[in-house]
């Protein structure tokens, strides 16, 4: 079993990096996993572009898991059953193609993996609510509790986190154009646990922020 991880793909924007000219990892099976850290897109307007990439996962040899970003269409992704998937909820979108929701801590292969999906969007002013934007973006106080409450039943220890934004404080490093806001501040609580590596999306760039913190978009790393 493997799992890769990789950023944003943004529908098929973005889809290059996870192709067979690009990706060329071999012999791969259901059983190993590539896991996008937010904006997917696979579910955006429930029309044809939607399809495409639905039957685009399903076709390739690994499984594929996503959370959030921001730009996702929240009404209709939260309109799918939730189901239990190794110890955490998903919704399964098709067989091999399921979003990890916020808030769960998941076993994969003996590791343990937490996963708060959503961030602010930068660009919300030029998009419509309920079209290209939505508010559920950002997590509830339900989903807060919720996190806080799997990671302690998990004694506040995970092997990775998969968030789709950073903290505040290293997102003030990397990226200081952009608000901080009670998910990057909740984020920034989560230092104080255990945990092994914590890889995120929304930025758009490729970088080692220091030995525990990636930032990914075009690379595709193995973790194992």
């Amino acid at each position: 079993m493997s799992l890769y991880v990789c950023g944003d793909v943004h529908q098929d924007i973005d889809l290059g990096k996870l192709t067979s000219a690009r990706f060329a990892a071999k012999g791969l099976s259901k059983n190993d996993y590539v896991l996008i850290c937010g904006d997917c897109g696979a579910v955006w307007d429930g029309r044809g572009t939607d399809r495409y990439l639905q039957k685009w996962y399903e076709k390739k040899p690994w499984t594929t898991l996503f959370i959030d970003g921001n730009h996702e269409n929240f009404d209709l992704l939260e309109s799918y059953p939730v189901s239990e998937w190794n110890g955490g909820n998903v919704h399964r979108i098709t067989p091999s193609l399921l979003h990890l929701m916020r808030g769960q801590v998941y076993t994969l292969d003996g590791r343990r993996l937490f996963t708060m999906g959503g961030a602010s969007s930068h660009d919300k002013r030029y998009r419509k609510e309920g079209i290209s934007w939505w508010e559920r973006e950002l997590p509830c106080a339900e989903e807060y509790a919720e996190a806080r409450r799997n990671l302690a039943a998990a004694g506040n220890r995970t092997d990775y986190i998969f968030p789709h934004c950073a903290g505040s404080r290293l997102q003030d490093i990397i990226s200081p154009e952009k608000e901080k806001n009670h998910l990057t501040d909740f984020l920034d609580t989560l230092e104080s646990i255990s945990f092994g590596a914590w890889y995120f999306g929304h930025y758009h760039k490729d970088l080692t922020a220091d030995e525990k913190h990636t930032a990914l978009f075009e690379n595709v790393i193995c973790l194992w």
